[in-house]
């Protein structure tokens, strides 16, 4: 049997397709800040640029909207994958753990050139990371799945919780770079424009450590268990039917209301209380970000619930065909977004607004969605999608259409 047919076009589930596809293009409107803006920005919207007006307007919706919703989907659908992959490697009469594994490896490389080479913002690494670890949990029934996952889910907000009640204890110096961190002085501000719109050389001085930094303590301490988390929800969620309309539509409207209900009122909540503490490290480091932690659990769940009523009134074709070619677009963002502002490029860091941002972003989509319609006529699959196939499975998927 040719490997290559392990999941013919058939087997796809165009659902998942289309939400994979919204939540690729909903990433980009927070991670647009990390391309135009210096690294602290994403974090602490006063450590950089004017936060007034109709900037501070769109910092809102952006935080409200978009801020983890996104991110926290996609890792949902990750987790699907896995179940959905193994499955259909299981019809075909061979066994998944080797084939799965073959495909981190690769992901898990993808994830390291990413992030060394291109923006310290990587998100594969982590991601090849935790699926082999939730591999190892996919037989078990979706409640206990969604259970783990929902206990996984609290340890980032219990770590920064210890942190931020321990801060008294911190050595001063400690407590000095912490507060540099959250909001550079002006020559560090200078200074990391500067490494990234300069040579390549400088580039990687400036990104090598900061990619590290994400793969080791950020990842231990948050978004390892974070991303594990949703792995496991999703896996779940996807066992009973939530990502492949299985669920009723009185109950998708129920939880897409009760969803964006529950998790817009912690965000908005927590939006007065950052401005109210002024942004404070004390505070908005390790305390402020929970509201949007947890109301963003709520808002993903509604998001992708309201999309499932799409998705059964409506094709989304032009969705779908981004979500297919999720791995190519999301590498794709991150080269035009980085010619747009690093040194290789344009060289543009620190000179958009955050208006200006959401243009970017705008244009970017348009781009991606065009790019993924005519590519996806000719071709059966996004150039890294074959890459990736090709390397797992050993044969030559067939790229063009006939």
């Amino acid at each position: 049997m040719n490997k290559t047919s392990l999941l013919p076009e058939s087997a796809r589930l165009v659902s998942l397709d289309v939400l994979r596809g919204i939540a690729l293009l909903g990433i980009l409107i927070m991670n647009i800040q990390s391309f135009a803006m210096i690294n602290a920005a994403y974090l602490n919207p006063t450590a950089f640029g004017d936060l007034t007006d109709f900037n501070k307007t769109v910092w809102i919706l952006s935080h409200v909207l978009a801020d983890q919703k996104f991110l926290s989907i996609f890792s949902m659908l990750f987790g699907a994958g896995i179940i959905l992959f193994c499955e259909n490697v299981k019809k075909k009469g061979y066994l998944p753990a080797s084939f799965y594994y073959r495909r981190l490896f690769w992901l898990f490389t993808f994830g390291l050139i990413h992030g060394y080479l291109f923006w310290h913002g990587d998100i594969l690494v982590a991601y090849a990371i935790c699926g082999a670890l939730a591999f190892i949990f996919r037989k078990l029934r979706p409640a206990v799945l969604i259970a783990i996952g929902l206990i996984l889910f609290f340890v980032p907000s219990f770590n920064y919780w210890l942190f931020g009640s321990s801060l008294q204890m911190w050595p001063p110096e400690a407590i000095e770079n912490l507060k540099i961190s959250w909001a550079p002085e002006q020559w560090q501000i200078d200074q990391e424009i500067a490494a990234l719109t300069g040579s390549i050389g400088e580039q990687l001085t400036w990104r090598i450590p900061e990619t590290f930094k994400m793969e080791t303590f950020i990842f231990f301490i948050y978004m390892g268990w974070r991303a594990l988390a949703f792995m496991l929800m999703g896996m779940g969620l996807f066992r009973l039917g939530f990502f492949s309309n299985g669920f009723h539509k009185k109950t998708y409207w129920l939880i897409g209301v009760l969803g964006l209900l529950l998790g817009y009122g912690l965000i908005i909540v927590g939006v007065n209380q950052n401005f109210e503490a002024n942004w404070t490290v004390e505070y908005s480091m390790f305390f402020g970000w929970l509201w949007n932690y947890y109301g963003s659990l709520f808002v993903a769940l509604g998001y992708t619930a309201l999309v499932m009523l799409l998705v059964k009134s409506w094709k989304l074709t032009a969705l779908a065909r981004v979500g297919k070619m999720a791995l190519t677009n999301y590498i794709f963002t991150t080269l035009i977004c980085t010619f747009i502002f690093y040194g290789y490029g344009l060289g543009m860091l620190g000179e958009f607004e955050r208006w200006q941002q959401l243009i970017v972003v705008v244009g970017v989509w348009v781009m991606i969605i065009l790019a993924s319609h005519f590519w996806l006529k000719k071709f059966n699959y996004g150039p890294l999608e074959w890459l990736w196939r090709y390397l797992t499975y050993g044969n030559r998927p067939v790229l063009k259409k006939e």
